[in-house]
Order: structure tokens, then C-alpha cells, then sequence
């Protein structure tokens, strides 16, 4: 099967790499196809399975482990699963796309080291630790328990920066997301 390139952008919570994600992914002529992760989660607002998701149970993640079934997983929380599945970057593979990925630090991470040539690894990051706390405030989706565990966890997160092939700032957004496209064109070309 015809391989492409695997394009991990990996951030903090609020970082947007999302939202720098769905750009590259609207320039139809990078050849990009987003891969779906697996989570334990629950839906978040308007979230749709296997579009943004494959939404998992607990069990049924943890039988996903047992069987092999992931390139890579992570319990990001407690009883919180997060992996990719190998069958989406077949399924990607077989489409003749590359592969961009929207992921977990710990993930992007071991992705590069399993595909350390085929990858081209990203961290997002943003303008400080307060202007993050604002973006989840913004977004409306989560408690405020649940923001600071994630502004606790960016922290480690932010320190794994310079594992990463480069790191954008993502200050100003469309400057982010200019730096990302050019990123990504000079690697797949």
C-alpha cells in the first residue's frame, strides 16, 4: 500500500491547532485527510462520530489495547482514552492522502518516533499560559474543574515543545496559520 506523509500538530488545550488544522486541511492542494482518534469521551456540543470522533466506551477502548488495534494511545485523564487507530491511516493511505493528525502531545510524540522520516511533527503554542485560560474560557464546552486540569497539564505539556521538528506561536492567528501551510508544503513536496 502507497504510504504519504503523517503531519502531527499537537498543543495544549486552547491552543488552536484545531482551528490551524482545519485551514491546512480546506487547501485542497496540500492532499491532506484528517485522522479520526478514538476516545472514551463524551460528546462535546455538536461533536459527530466518526467525524470527530470515533466515540468509544471505556470497554470498548480497553479491547482496542488488548486486540493491537492502535498506532498509538494514551489515557490523557482518568478512565479518558485517546488513541489512533491503525485502520484510519489505511483507510487515509488507501485514498492516496497524507495523513494530519490533531492530537496529544504524548500521541504526536510517539508517532514521530515510529515514523521518524514519514513524519513532520508540530507544536502549537500559545502566547502564554493566561491568554490559554481565556481561549477555554471562551469556548464554553467544559467546567471550570476541567480548565484548570487542563491548564495544569499544559504546563508538562509546553516543556515537550522542543521534541518537536518546530513549534509555531500561535499569536496572531493567520500568521499561524500562513507559518503552518508553508511548514507543511516544504515537507510533503
Amino acid at each position: 500500500m502507497p504510504q504519504g506523509k503523517l503531519i502531527v500538530f499537537s498543543a495544549p488545550s486552547g491552543s488552536g491547532k484545531t482551528t490551524i488544522v482545519r485551514h491546512l486541511l480546506a487547501q485542497k492542494e496540500l492532499n491532506l485527510e484528517f485522522s479520526v482518534s478514538a476516545t472514551s469521551r463524551e460528546k462535546r456540543g455538536t461533536e459527530v462520530d466518526a467525524k470527530d470522533y470515533y466515540f468509544l466506551s471505556s470497554d470498548a477502548f480497553k479491547q482496542h489495547i488488548k486486540s493491537d488495534d492502535f498506532l498509538e494511545w494514551e489515557e490523557v485523564y482518568r478512565d479518558n482514552f485517546y488513541g489512533t487507530l491503525k485502520s484510519e491511516l489505511e483507510r487515509i493511505w488507501a485514498l492516496g492522502k497524507h495523513v494530519i493528525f490533531d492530537i496529544d502531545v504524548s500521541g504526536g510524540l510517539r508517532i514521530k518516533r515510529k515514523f521518524p522520516e514519514q513524519t513532520l511533527a508540530i507544536f502549537v503554542k500559545p502566547p502564554s499560559i493566561d491568554e490559554l485560560k481565556i481561549r477555554l474560557k471562551k469556548r464554553q464546552t467544559e467546567t471550570q474543574d476541567k480548565i484548570n486540569m487542563r491548564v495544569a497539564k499544559a504546563s508538562a505539556e509546553l516543556a515537550t515543545a522542543p521534541l518537536f521538528d518546530c513549534i509555531i506561536e500561535n499569536d496572531v492567528l493567520e500568521t499561524a496559520q500562513k507559518e503552518a501551510y508553508d511548514k507543511v508544503t516544504e515537507f510533503i513536496n
